[in-house]
């Protein structure tokens, strides 16, 4: 499970958002972004924040996954987004999670073992919150996963390749809503993997791919 403070922030995650995505490669600037909605996954030492955003900005619709820590991660300073005041945590640091080896092993065991997203509970609230994005991974391995090394993202056309070790993660960031005729398809890519993640949320019929894992 995920817990989430009640707790203003500044700047808020979408101005963070907002800022970061016209210098990706695989952003066209089309509209202003608008939060769709967000999942999270559950980091079992309770230290760092993983959630990935759904955003629309014209008529495409992106992938965001952010990391956020109460420190900084030696050697990501390329993919450090901002900093922001959290009323509760104090300054948090959020970066781009493709880069963030806590975020890597998380995606890789929702994938491989079939997991959902992290429960969302919220201070003072008796029930988990329901996630506005609802997320599953397609394999079923008892195991766990394989172990990791750390590696830098590279992003392309639409898509961040992640080489860690034994697997291959590709993280769709312009997602296939409509794959037969919007012109959101037209820039989205086709992720290939063995196993996947895939995701819906509300106003989306069938669930799309999200990310996928080769093993090398």
């Amino acid at each position: 499970m995920a817990i989430i403070h009640k707790a203003n922030l500044s700047p808020s995650k979408l101005e963070l958002i907002a800022g970061y995505l016209p210098k990706q490669p695989w952003f066209i600037q089309d509209g202003t972004p608008e939060l769709i909605g967000a999942y999270r996954f559950d980091d079992p030492a309770g230290e760092v924040g993983i959630e990935t955003h759904v955003v629309a900005a014209g008529d495409r619709i992106y992938q965001v996954p952010l990391s956020y820590r109460g420190y900084e991660l030696a050697g990501a300073e390329e993919w450090l987004i901002g900093t922001m005041d959290h009323s509760v945590l104090g300054k948090r640091y959020v970066y781009d999670a493709c880069a963030d080896p806590i975020y890597v092993k998380a995606l890789a065991t929702a994938i491989l073992t079939g997991q959902e997203e992290a429960q969302l509970i919220v201070d003072g609230e008796p029930e988990p919150r329901p996630s506005s994005v609802t997320v599953k991974g397609s394999g079923k391995l008892d195991g766990g996963v394989p172990a990791l090394s750390a590696s830098a993202p590279v992003s392309g056309s639409g898509v961040t390749i992640i080489d860690a070790g034994e697997l291959r993660l590709k993280v769709a960031r312009v997602v296939d809503v409509a794959a037969d005729s919007s012109a959101s398809s037209a820039a989205a890519p086709e992720l290939h993997g063995e196993l996947t993640l895939s995701g819906q949320w509300a106003g989306l019929e069938n669930p799309v791919e999200l990310a996928a894992v080769v093993r090398d």
